[in-house]
């Protein structure tokens, strides 16, 4: 009889580093979708997108030439690459949107809808079995959508729409990368991420150009920084740690959402927001745990 083996220290600590990590990430990526909202104040909303893709692009190109040359632009499923690109830009593009008449926690916990969509996705796209399990988990988060988006009991609003679209591209985005793992390398994801959107968006930057103030400069640069230094984290936190054990704190971005609402913004979060937020992480939550348990199921009767 086999016997489970404890973990080793150095794992508990790549584990707790690998969390830190994660939830380091999620607070960036607030604290960078609150200044982008902020900075759409007096700037057009493409521009303040632009910059965020931009400087995320220039400092990964930077950081990765230095340390391997530029063998990480060669990507082995280039197609998939461009799409799933374009995906995000569409979240990007959708949020900012979304955020510019809605609060950033409204908007945030809609957009995490997404790991619950990314379930009937990857049944449809990557053929994966959706059970009665996914289904349940599905109808509970969009309940949780409902709850936040309240059709006929508050004023309609474009921007919810936009919401809603943003957790659509992000779910496609999500299964793209799991349909590139194992062909390109995490340096090469990772700098295609937001490449396209920087070259697409940077050919069109004319059309909007507003001229920023030198401020403004310094702060379009740091939406960048925040953009790569969150992705970078989450990279590193993954390489640390399992996704199936840090996926539940992926949820730490709307904690952090809500609290650059409150703070910086003065928004005030009812009821449906909480109640909503709770079903639309429960569902994640919920499939989460079933594919934990499926997986122990099948460990143990290959013993």
């Amino acid at each position: 009889m086999s016997q489970t083996v404890p973990p080793t220290e150095e794992k508990v600590q790549h584990l707790f580093w690998g969390i830190i990590s994660t939830i380091l990430a999620c607070f960036l990526l607030a604290i960078m979708d609150g200044l982008g909202k902020w900075l759409m104040r007096d700037l057009p909303m493409p521009e303040v997108v632009w910059a965020r893709y931009f400087f995320h692009t220039l400092i990964v190109a930077i950081l990765f030439s230095w340390q391997s040359g530029f063998a990480f632009v060669r990507a082995s499923r280039p197609g998939i690459q461009l799409i799933r690109a374009i995906c995000l830009m569409g979240v990007t593009l959708s949020m900012y949107s979304a955020i510019q008449t809605i609060s950033l926690a409204d908007a945030t916990s809609i957009v995490f809808f997404a790991p619950v969509l990314v379930t009937l996705l990857a049944g449809w796209i990557l053929k994966e079995k959706v059970g009665a399990t996914e289904w349940s988990a599905v109808g509970i988060g969009f309940i949780g959508v409902l709850f936040i988006v309240r059709p006929g009991f508050r004023d309609p609003d474009p921007a919810l729409l936009f919401a809603c679209l943003a957790a659509v591209c992000l779910a496609f985005y999500f299964v793209l990368t799991r349909a590139l793992k194992g062909h390109d390398s995490e340096q090469t994801t990772l700098f295609h991420t937001t490449f396209a959107g920087a070259v697409i968006l940077t050919l069109l930057l004319p059309i909007w150009w507003q001229q920023p103030s030198p401020i403004q400069w310094l702060y379009l640069v740091v939406t960048g920084v925040l953009g790569a230094s969150g992705h970078f984290l989450l990279v590193k936190a993954f390489h640390m740690a399992s996704a199936s054990l840090l996926s539940p704190y992926l949820n730490a971005q709307i904690v952090a959402a809500a609290l650059v609402s409150v703070i910086f913004f003065d928004d005030l979060l009812g009821w449906p927001f909480y109640v909503g937020s709770v079903l639309i992480v429960g569902a994640g939550l919920m499939i989460w745990l079933h594919q934990r348990l499926l997986a122990t199921l099948l460990a143990r009767s290959s013993r």
